[in-house]
């Protein structure tokens, strides 16, 4: 959905939470370290879907961000971002490197992985997040290429930033219904980006095999809720077989029904802790996260965490 925010409508003593509130929300959970003093701090942030590529416009007095290892263990859809610069210069540090970004050029970071953004000066920056699955390539290839330069060194990095810079600032397309046609071009571009500087044309295409085991992941993660979820819908899904989707989860030692139990129960053990939702029941949060019947529910709950549902909404109350 199309979002604008800024904080110049927001009273002072405001304005770090519900900022911080909205990026948690609608971007990425990261910990903001302002560089200004409370009245002086002035942002504006534009969210816009393209299909899966979600872009995030950030214009921001000085600003540093940091993705912790904490938040980067956090359950959910691991993704990319590629930063694109605007105006002045930032530094994007992560797995050991650092690269200094100027204005038309552009690095890449994950999600999975902490890293650090610098904005001494400032923050003016076009961000797109990218689905890990959708990208479709292997990590050793996005570990091998992030927080490095993409510029006008190369022809396909050129085009690249070229490209971004403009689906950014086409305001006609961002709030309309043709906006998510550009998703799968957009992941295209950034993928033939990567695959030569990485002078591998092989990656130009999705490495398919490569990057199974994760998109088996991210579809469960995503349909965690429906309770019709089972080996064969995901198999269809994906266009392999059942058996070989037991395959490639039995490589990383995943049993597909231990493996959504296990997470829909830790979904359910969230939100029964959220004083916001306790005047839900706990069956009504069990159907929610795909569990068909409230006693098999408490059974499976007790087995894994050691106490009924009812006692850990309770003693989490008390935390």
């Amino acid at each position: 959905m199309f979002t604008r925010f800024t904080t110049a409508t927001v009273p002072v003593r405001d304005r770090e939470e519900l900022l911080r509130d909205a990026v948690w929300t609608s971007v990425v959970k990261v910990e903001i370290d302002h560089q200004t003093a409370p009245q002086d701090l002035d942002v504006s942030v534009v969210v816009a879907p393209f299909g899966p590529v979600e872009l995030c416009s950030v214009q921001a007095t000085p600003v540093h961000v940091r993705r912790t290892p904490k938040l980067a263990r956090l359950l959910e859809e691991p993704a990319v971002f590629v930063g694109l610069q605007v105006a002045g210069s930032s530094v994007v540090i992560q797995h050991g490197r650092s690269a200094t970004l100027r204005p038309g050029e552009f690095a890449l970071y994950d999600t999975a992985t902490p890293y650090t953004l610098l904005n001494g000066d400032g923050m003016d920056q076009h961000f797109f997040r990218v689905p890990r699955a959708a990208l479709a390539l292997p990590d050793a290839a996005l570990a091998s290429v992030s927080a490095t330069t993409f510029g006008d060194d190369h022809p396909i990095a050129k085009f690249a930033a070229s490209y971004l810079g403009r689906l950014a600032t086409q305001t006609d397309l961002q709030d309309s219904t043709h906006a998510e046609a550009l998703g799968a071009p957009t992941i295209e571009v950034l993928r033939a980006a990567i695959a030569t500087r990485l002078n591998d044309r092989g990656l130009a295409h999705p490495a398919l095999e490569a990057t199974l085991e994760a998109r088996i992941l991210d579809h469960l993660r995503r349909h965690l809720a429906d309770p019709e979820l089972s080996a064969s819908r995901v198999a269809a899904a994906l266009h392999i077989s059942v058996r070989y989707l037991y395959a490639v989860l039995e490589r990383s030692g995943i049993v597909l029904g231990d493996w959504v139990r296990s997470h829909r129960l830790e979904g359910c053990r969230r939100e029964l802790a959220r004083p916001d939702l306790r005047d839900r029941t706990i069956a009504s949060i069990a159907f929610r996260w795909g569990f068909r019947d409230a006693a098999t529910f408490s059974r499976a709950f007790k087995a894994e965490f050691g106490m009924s549902p009812r006692e850990w909404r309770r003693l989490s109350g008390s935390l």
